[in-house]
């Protein structure tokens, strides 16, 4: 694990320009550093040592001939396999690293190479004798990988804040974007708040020529339920598939620990990986006993557990550094979560693992239930529940039951469903608010991937749409950030290439069967943790948003945001603050208004600006080149 930076284009001071990028993501690599620079190219590295600690594992790396040149974050978990039919093609090896194993394999199969990888990467690769850097992003998007094109040079890199160091980096806030990330709560498009930068998809690779970026999608994900076979077979298998994929990603030279909550994913985890330290972060002032469950499943299981409670203050004095570390206005509470919880991690293990991905591949999210839980209600003409669904939005008091209820069904799946997040602000809340109306409305970005899967079920539909959204630019992105923001790798095992070949034949009535959802997933784990750890029900993080945005002193940093200069410069402030106003009043009411969600993104994203483009942007940039967080 790693981080990398880098150019392509001439300039003076290349050396030191490169230093720069690579020291604002030193938290990425804190063991070593390595750098490479000819006429056309600088490649940058900052290394977290994990696999062959010695120094052949350092970056960038060289074939024999020195006519490639690679700089690569992530894990690549069947690199002895590759390695064995490399050597048998008689290719000579340095090193027992997977790095080398993408040298010798780009040798060997160019382009084809990404498609025989099984693990999460972002790489580049300087091909001097074709005057190219080929460069590509694992399938599911694990590893992050941005890049531009500022006047004649291009810049690439695992972070953002890296690309702004480069004297031809303009910065300018990409406005068009901010209409989306209100209904999504993060960007859902290859395009960043950072105009002119843009992340790689992933299941793509790219090349550059000094002229012209083209990208190819490599892989395309097709879910194909296959009922020919018994349930006890479907359960063999994803039995068989999941310790296998575990097993594999337990590769490295360091301890690998665990997070975990007190549900089933990070449970069956920590447990078929047999690790030995595990790590637990709960909220003050939370109802949820999910710390205490946590720490007693470790102690049942005789794994050692942390346990660390977040305070109120904690929480709020971190959002900015958060900000900063994740480059882009994520919305999402939990990932304040995340980062205390790498930062226990980090005081004794480099890797742990994380169940991102098995609600997406297994079906997981308790929202799957519902199209297969109302049909009796969808029978109703369309045309009569839009009337129902826009006499709700626009009359009846928010809060009231059965409200949300009308507006979600007086719409197709396909105008409701944007992701797990659906719907933070509806397009007309969002454009209410905004000053500037620009850029793509939501169904512009969700149509072409809909169309993909047109035949499937909506359960499927809803599966895949996540996949390409809500997974790719909520939950991987902060996981990646917030582990690496403390030096440590975070490994997805349900992410995976096999268990994603197993997993897009199951049918739907092994994913979903309401109330139950990961239905085959749950009775494979109830055979190796408890039946009450298996079956329960999805929590998510329970951070008390809701009630801190209430009180003091929170309430007034966010009433002095939304009040702000940099506030009306995007949207009309004086219903902002009618919004927040409200949601305090509600509660003396009792009324059952939430709007908490809605005033974090907005919050979220004025925290962002502030970091990054304030009125102290000039010193927030000094300490950007200076490293300091």
């Amino acid at each position: 694990m790693c981080g990398f930076a880098g150019f392509y284009g001439q300039g003076e001071n290349r050396n030191e320009i490169l230093g720069e990028m690579l020291e604002t993501i030193i938290h990425r690599g804190p063991d070593s550093e390595g750098r490479y620079l000819d006429e056309k190219v600088a490649l940058g590295f900052r290394r977290l040592s994990i696999v062959d600690l010695s120094e052949h594992g350092n970056q960038p790396m060289f074939n024999e001939d020195e006519s490639l040149v690679l700089t690569f974050n992530g894990e690549i978990y069947n690199y002895k396999e590759l390695l064995l039919e490399l050597l048998a093609a008689g290719h000579t090896f340095h090193s027992h690293t997977d790095s080398e194993v993408l040298l010798h394999g780009y040798e060997e199969w160019g382009t084809e190479l990404v498609t025989k990888l099984r693990g999460m990467f972002a790489f580049v690769i300087w091909d001097k004798k074709k005057e190219q850097l080929f460069g590509a992003r694992d399938m599911f998007g694990i590893k992050p990988f941005y890049y531009s094109k500022m006047e004649n040079v291009f810049l690439f890199g695992s972070e953002i804040k890296s690309l702004l160091m480069h004297p031809q980096f303009h910065k300018e806030l990409n406005e068009d974007v901010l209409r989306l990330y209100l209904s999504f709560q993060f960007v859902p498009t290859d395009e960043t708040f950072f105009k002119n930068v843009f992340c790689l998809p992933p299941a793509h690779y790219f090349i550059y020529d000094g002229k012209e970026c083209k990208k190819v999608c490599y892989y395309r994900f097709d879910f194909q339920a296959d009922s020919s076979r018994s349930h006890s077979q479907m359960l063999k298998k994803m039995e068989e598939t999941l310790e296998e994929s575990v097993q594999a990603h337990k590769t490295g030279d360091v301890e690998i620990g665990s997070y975990l909550s007190s549900g089933v994913d990070s449970s069956y985890l920590a447990f078929a990986g047999k690790v030995d330290r595990t790590y637990t972060v709960g909220f003050e002032g939370s109802s949820s006993c999910e710390t205490e469950e946590a720490q007693n499943f470790a102690q049942n299981v005789g794994m050692h557990n942390k346990g660390k409670i977040i305070s109120a203050k904690e929480y709020w004095d971190s959002l900015s550094d958060i900000q900063y570390y994740m480059d882009e206005p994520v919305a999402d509470p939990s990932i304040v979560g995340l980062y205390f919880l790498s930062k226990e991690a980090a005081k004794e293990v480099k890797v742990v693992f994380s169940g991102e991905g098995s609600d997406e591949l297994f079906g997981g999210y308790n929202i799957y239930c519902e199209p297969l839980q109302y049909t009796g209600f969808d029978k109703i003409p369309l045309p009569v529940r839009r009337m129902a669904g826009n006499f709700a939005e626009k009359v009846l008091p928010q809060g009231l039951p059965g409200r949300g209820f009308l507006i979600r069904h007086g719409k197709t799946l396909e105008e409701r469903y944007y992701s797990n997040a659906t719907n933070v602000f509806s397009e007309r809340q969002a454009d209410k608010i905004l000053k500037k109306r620009s850029g793509k409305r939501v169904t512009e970005v969700t149509a072409p991937v809909y169309a993909e899967v047109a035949d499937k079920d909506p359960v499927t539909k809803m599966q895949y749409v996540d996949l390409h959204f809500w997974l790719v630019h909520d939950i991987l992105m902060k996981g990646d950030k917030m582990g690496m923001a403390n030096s440590v790798e975070v490994r997805v095992p349900f992410l995976d290439k096999k268990m994603w070949e197993f997993a897009r034949t199951l049918p739907l009535e092994k994913k979903v069967n309401p109330p139950r959802t990961k239905v085959l997933f749950r009775e494979a784990a109830q055979k190796r943790i408890s039946k009450d750890t298996a079956q329960k029900k999805k929590l998510g993080f329970p951070v008390p948003i809701r009630t801190w945005i209430r009180q003091e002193p929170y309430y007034s940093m966010i009433e002095e945001q939304f009040s702000s200069a940099a506030a009306e410069q995007f949207f009309h402030t004086d219903r902002l603050l009618k919004m927040l106003r409200r949601y305090k009043k509600a509660e003396a009411r009792n009324l059952k208004t939430d709007d908490s969600r809605r005033i974090w993104t907005v919050f979220t994203f004025l925290l962002w600006y502030e970091r990054f483009f304030g009125e102290n942007g000039k010193e927030n940039h000094d300490r950007m080149r200076s490293g300091q967080q």
